[in-house]
């Protein structure tokens, strides 16, 4: 008897040890916040007084601030960055967003984050904001990695009718959908049900592209109650990201609630700086805001979570940038590439994990026609307007890139965080070797897709509706 005793004793214990080496060793789970033009300050992670996010704080504190995080100047070439893993002026979106009208979008033959997670085996969701192309299926999330959709295709939409230009803009796996509400509390609500619907069955990726906190700036009935303080837009989008705070904490309750947060990695961080700084948004002392190459406008609030990986309460100030996150988490996931494209991305999880130099001897921060900026350690290049001629190679005609303004900008960010002081004139050597390397991503560049507002525009009654 006490044989026997033993045995199952034994077995019960080999069984839970080999349950708990499986748990270890399974995939982690990723959650992106990706919030839509937030002030780099407005946080109280990033040192924001006014506006009440606790549960957006709560968060940071268990991971690390990404000081140095880079993203695009606006919208869908940083969401383009980051799925992708490569530059957008490599899709041709690297001078504006896709505009309701357009007809393109991210080109069909690149590959996506979502898409390699799919393939290793993840449940991957998409909750809100798009803005990648909708002129066709093809171009629609569901085509191009994803198993879950819920929200919209173009931007700046209505918080609460759900339109863009009098067009109807609310999807659920690519079909039309009436869910009536706040559009941030529904895409809160969803996300939250997709984590708690795959939990502990399979791993999964949430990417949560909020349409908050960009205009319309339409908070939620009653939101502007709690800023008596704020006054006209300002107050509005205080209750907006109060609002997104609490969709966020609504995600993180089903985390927990699954008890898989110690295997789960979070991701939060703006698309873009943000616009009116000073009027309605906070970038701090950085200067400028969205739509502009200073700091401002592409040095993001963000941190990044995993338990027992990443050093609570840390501050990484490595460079690092949205292209880093799709080889970077192929990795820590177990995926590899679904495409041999080449990746302008590296994988940043020493960086992460240990506080190694960052990866990259120089970052992009963007080559359109008419300006550039890139960053090599602490040195920063700004150029605009005709300071270079543009090279060609053989009889292919390559994207103009024009330099200067001033005609050319030179910062030290170690010493000039806020980019007051152009070094330029004091340091022509650095200038031209910036330069080149801005000149060589530029000579790589297809021109940029674009689509001047038809004359005869109108919206479709329901955006993205193809039959089925």
């Amino acid at each position: 008897m006490k044989h026997t005793a033993l045995l199952v004793a034994s077995l019960l214990y080999l069984s839970l040890t080999a349950s708990i080496a499986t748990a270890a060793d399974a995939p982690p789970n990723v959650i992106y916040f990706l919030i839509d033009d937030l002030g780099r300050n407005d946080c109280g992670f990033m040192g924001g007084q006014e506006i009440k996010t606790p549960h957006i704080d709560k968060l940071a504190a268990t991971g690390a601030t990404l000081d140095a995080y880079y993203v695009q100047p606006v919208c869908s070439p940083t969401r383009a960055a980051l799925l992708t893993g490569r530059y957008p002026m490599r899709h041709g979106l690297q001078s504006g967003v896709v505009k309701p009208w357009a007809q393109h979008g991210l080109p069909l033959d690149e590959r996506t984050i979502a898409d390699d997670l799919k393939a290793a085996g993840y449940a991957t969701g998409i909750f809100g904001k798009w803005h990648l192309g909708h002129a066709a299926k093809e171009q629609l999330p569901m085509q191009r990695g994803f198993t879950r959709q819920y929200g919209h295709y173009n931007g700046a939409l209505d918080y609460f009718t759900h339109d863009r230009d009098g067009g109807f803009d609310w999807h659920s796996d690519g079909q039309t959908c009436r869910d009536e509400g706040y559009s941030t509390a529904l895409v809160g609500e969803k996300a939250a049900e997709f984590v708690a619907q795959n939990a502990g069955k399979r791993p999964f990726f949430a990417y949560v592209p909020f349409n908050a906190v960009h205009s319309p700036y339409q908070p939620p009935k009653g939101g502007v109650d709690a800023y008596p303080q704020l006054k006209g837009q300002r107050r509005n989008y205080a209750a907006m990201l109060t609002a997104t705070d609490a969709a966020i904490g609504e995600v993180i309750a089903a985390v927990d609630k699954a008890g898989v947060r110690d295997n789960t990695i979070f991701i939060f961080s703006s698309d873009n700086g943000g616009p009116s700084p000073g009027k309605i948004t906070d970038n701090g002392k950085y200067r400028g805001g969205k739509g502009g190459l200073y700091e401002g406008g592409v040095r993001v609030a963000a941190f990044a979570v995993w338990p027992g990986h990443i050093k609570p309460g840390s501050t990484i100030t490595e460079s690092l940038h949205a292209v880093d996150w799709r080889p970077t988490l192929d990795k820590l996931c177990g995926a590899t590439p679904t495409s041999d494209q080449p990746l302008d991305g590296l994988d940043a999880s020493a960086t992460l994990a240990d506080g190694a130099p960052s990866p990259h001897d120089a970052i992009l921060l963007n080559t359109t026609p008419t300006e550039g900026a890139i960053r090599a350690g602490a040195w920063k290049l700004i150029a605009r307007a005709n300071a270079v001629q543009p090279r060609a190679k053989g009889n292919k005609k390559k994207q103009a890139q024009y330099l200067g303004r001033e005609a050319t900008e030179l910062f030290n960010l170690n010493d000039d965080p806020y980019e007051q002081k152009n070094l330029a004139a004091e340091h022509p050597e650095r200038v031209a070797e910036l330069r080149k390397l801005l000149l060589e991503f530029s000579d790589e560049a297809v021109p940029p897709q674009a689509m001047p507002r038809p004359a005869a525009y109108n919206a479709p009654a329901i955006w993205g509706d193809f039959g089925g």
